[in-house]
């Protein structure tokens, strides 16, 4: 199920579809076993709606869970934005053939970096992040060299900015990996099944009218798609856009 999250729009098809064949199923076979009689239709009424209220708190949790991600995304891509350019800038306080070296890899990382949260394919962030490392490996060398032979507060603070730039990394990736766990959308599914069964299984009208239970599917199948595309970071449609790197790149070209 892990990997059908990655792909909302399948996600869309595969639970509308599933949603209104167990509606059927409730309207059908179950009814022929027993049918709801007027002396319970109130109680199973409240059950009924109980499920979907539960269903829907859910489903409400799940999205704030998805947009908190989100924005936790957007915010790391700020945060890395700000460390490369301010560590750009503190270059200067090393020496002349240092300073153009760490500038050099500064801006082959920035590229890397966007290329990280442009790339729509797992397969492709392989390549990137070996690369990654090279070139994180390469800017440590650069300025932990010149902080040992050179161990002056000017020289640690460009150090500290380097930290900050390595880290910045490693919590974007965090928060790429932080997802809503399977175990949630599980107990969503199981929910909503259990839910469509007793709608079709409490239904009074004609198999006419009972063909009209498609659109409670389609808006559980539309949030569902929506949760997901929002809480994949690579293969939805709302991703998260690097626009704070791309001025970045942009403005280092001046």
């Amino acid at each position: 199920m892990a990997q059908l999250l990655n792909y909302p729009l399948v996600l869309f098809g595969l639970s509308g579809l599933t949603l209104w064949l167990a509606t059927q199923i409730g309207a059908s076979l179950l009814r022929r076993r027993s049918r709801v009689t007027s002396d319970v239709r109130e109680d199973f009424n409240t059950i009924l709606v109980t499920t979907l209220t539960l269903n829907g708190l859910i489903i409400g949790f799940s999205f704030s869970m998805a947009i908190n991600r989100y924005e936790q995304r957007k915010n790391y891509e700020e945060a890395e934005a700000n460390a490369i350019g301010t560590e750009y800038s503190r270059a200067d306080l090393l020496p002349h053939e240092a300073a153009d070296n760490v500038r050099s890899l500064l801006r082959q990382y920035l590229d890397l970096r966007m290329a990280f949260y442009t790339a729509h394919d797992e397969r492709q962030v392989g390549p990137i992040n070996a690369r990654t490392e090279e070139i994180q490996s390469a800017l440590w060398a650069a300025v932990s060299t010149e902080a040992a032979a050179h161990p002056t507060p000017i020289i640690a603070l460009t150090v500290a900015g380097m930290n900050d730039v390595l880290n910045s990394q490693g919590y974007t990736q965090a928060a790429w990996w932080n997802r809503i766990p399977v175990g949630a959308w599980i107990l969503m599914a199981a929910i909503a099944l259990t839910s469509h069964l007793l709608l079709g299984y409490g239904a009074q009208s004609s198999k006419a009218e009972i063909r009209l239970f498609v659109v409670l599917p389609f808006v559980f199948a539309v949030s569902f798609l929506l949760i997901a595309d929002i809480d994949s970071p690579r293969s939805g449609l709302i991703r998260v856009h690097p626009q704070n790197l791309i001025s970045l790149a942009a403005s280092l070209q001046h």
